[in-house]
């Protein structure tokens, strides 16, 4: 349940959770759903449930057996703040988290709510970047959440981008990163929305990381913008990875 990624802004992913329910506009092609669904008819036994949430005790303590530092996606196939799942196996999740301080573990969930309401019950050690996921103005509230928890790192990823983000915030956030929908059935994303970002990013000093243009075919569309790709990062990356 550990895989080196593809992800342009990670190393690898770890999911002690795997499961999740759709519950806004940018759920609609979930790209985990899919691939969970082929893991199960490869007879994959961590996907037996399919797409159901469930809880993966045997792999919470995977990070620690790594000695080299790596930064880690946490849940790519989940929401760790799913109401599905328990606030003690949370709690055990950032357990982890803070044993294995020799890692950079970032977190991406919609339930911000949730998160907002655990923030005061949770550790939060500095090598965990909290972020949310915000696709159009209809969840933009999300970033409030997001600023009231305790987390010493918050990100913002802002993919699918559906729609532009009229009035965004950027103030204590540390990183934000734009990408639009890729795969089948993807959404389009107009340039427009991604520069009033990139600008709204430079004004408050905030990293700006392009992901990718997106559609069927997300290799061919690239991930310049203007003439050039935008990796930045917070500086608290790990050299090893900010040298990559």
């Amino acid at each position: 349940m550990v895989d080196a990624s593809k992800i342009e802004w990670t190393e690898s992913t770890w999911n002690p959770i795997t499961g999740c329910t759709k519950v806004s506009a940018g759920c609609a092609n979930c790209y985990a759903e899919r691939m969970a669904r082929r893991l199960k008819a490869m007879g994959v036994q961590a996907y037996r449930n399919g797409f159901t949430v469930t809880t993966h005790p045997e792999f919470l303590e995977l990070p620690l057996t790594w000695r080299r530092p790596r930064v880690v996606f946490v849940n790519s196939m989940s929401d760790l703040f799913h109401e599905d799942v328990p606030v003690e196996f949370i709690q055990k999740v950032f357990g982890v988290m803070c044993r294995a301080r020799q890692h950079t573990f970032q977190i991406l969930t919609k339930r911000a709510e949730r998160l907002a309401e655990m923030s005061k019950d949770i550790r939060w050690p500095s090598n965990v970047w909290m972020g949310v996921t915000v696709e159009d103005q209809s969840c933009i509230q999300r970033i409030d959440s997001l600023r009231s928890t305790d987390a010493k790192v918050k990100f913002l990823s802002l993919e699918p981008l559906l729609s532009p983000l009229r009035g965004l915030n950027l103030e204590g956030i540390h990183w934000v990163i734009v990408g639009g929908e890729s795969g089948p059935g993807a959404r389009p994303m107009k340039k427009e929305w991604v520069v009033d970002i990139r600008e709204r990013c430079a004004k408050a000093g905030v990293p700006f990381f392009f992901k990718q243009w997106g559609g069927f075919n997300k290799k061919k569309a690239g991930r310049e913008l203007d003439g050039r790709t935008w990796d930045e990062m917070p500086e608290a990356v790990p050299p090893l990875f900010a040298g990559a």
